[in-house]
């Protein structure tokens, strides 16, 4: 288990990555004030990851556009609670905004996760094309029908990695038994059960001790994460499978956000979204820094064929049964964008 001093190193540490980011010291909760709307921002992060350097960015510039009549005081590294904790939050109002990825809101609004589905995109231009177009669009729709709402734009978890302590993963066959965790989130236990893993939904606050007491040989997620989370520690092998990109979305409760006049809700939705082509940047840059920065820290990095992957996932029910779970209307805008999947 992380130790109280392992978790006060890992705030005061800063990536080393050349993203040119803020330290994490900056992210601490103003203290309280005469403002008229007093906000929490919860997230799930190290404070030093791209989100909540870009989140506190977007926080000031909030408080100083609506001259203090919005204070957003932001709260890192799950404070708060877990992640599903904290939906529950921002639904009842217990946080008025929550960063949250893509793949756990699927567990909410489940069309959400078609954003994960299994090497669907190829690459970041893929990726916007169709976030910031229709498939974006539809998808913040059916997030304001679940009660809560999209505030901005999409932000960036990036393109997923698989990374184990055992062995490397070099194609599909690797995968067969092993034991990886997932988030809790349908379409990533879906993926890797159609690929014959074995995947644990765990909660990504108790992620470190799970792999470091070996519950589980392995985890997938973007290279910001394995930084920022210290997962180098406990992970010797990288495989840049690239299988899903995730998303995050600042989620708004409905109620706080209504409270707000329609002037501070333009502020803020601008702040966040001119924050979230920022942060889309810094983990551009940090999915090529990162990997020379974990390999200096002893993860030994192979890549894969992902056309082999995907040929795999092709062969079962996979890309069948999730075309009939979300729609033909749904995955319409998917492929329109990705072009066509099987």
């Amino acid at each position: 288990m992380k130790t109280p001093g392992h978790y006060s190193t890992t705030r005061r540490r800063l990536l080393a990555a050349g993203a040119g980011l803020a330290a994490g010291a900056a992210l601490l909760p103003r203290s309280a004030s005469a403002a008229e709307f007093s906000y929490k921002l919860a997230t799930g992060q190290d404070p030093t990851h791209p989100v909540n350097v870009r989140a506190k960015e977007a926080v000031d510039r909030i408080l100083e556009a609506t001259k203090g009549r919005v204070e957003i005081n932001l709260f890192p590294a799950n404070q708060l609670g877990s992640d599903t904790d904290l939906l529950s939050q921002v639904r009842s109002g217990g946080v008025e905004f929550f960063n949250l990825a893509t793949s756990v809101l699927a567990t909410l609004v489940p069309v959400v996760g078609i954003v994960n589905t299994g090497f669907a995109f190829p690459d970041y231009d893929t990726v916007w094309k169709a976030m910031d177009g229709d498939l974006g669009t539809y998808i913040r729709a059916q997030i304001g029908k679940a009660g809560i709402l999209s505030v901005s734009r999409s932000w960036d978890n990036g393109f997923r990695q698989v990374t184990a302590s055992s062995k490397p993963i070099k194609g599909p066959d690797d995968l067969k038994g092993f034991k990886i965790r997932v988030p809790p989130a349908p379409m990533l236990t879906s993926l890797f059960k159609a690929l014959e893993a074995s995947p644990t939904p765990i909660n990504f606050n108790e992620l470190y001790s799970a792999l470091q007491t070996k519950v589980v040989e392995g985890q997938e997620n973007p290279l910001a994460i394995i930084a920022t989370a210290r997962l180098y520690e406990v992970q010797k092998y990288c495989s840049m499978t690239g299988h899903v990109w995730d998303g995050y979305l600042i989620l708004g409760n409905r109620r706080a956000w209504e409270r707000l006049p329609e002037d501070l809700r333009t502020i803020v939705s601008r702040e966040f979204d001119k924050s979230a082509l920022d942060e889309r940047a810094d983990i551009a840059k940090l999915s090529v820094s990162l990997r020379t920065d974990l390999s200096a820290k002893g993860v030994a990095f192979n890549d894969v064929d992902r056309k082999a992957f995907r040929a795999a996932l092709s062969k079962t029910t996979f890309y069948k049964d999730w075309k009939s779970k979300y729609g033909d209307d749904a995955w319409g805008r998917l492929e329109a964008a990705a072009g066509k999947l099987s």
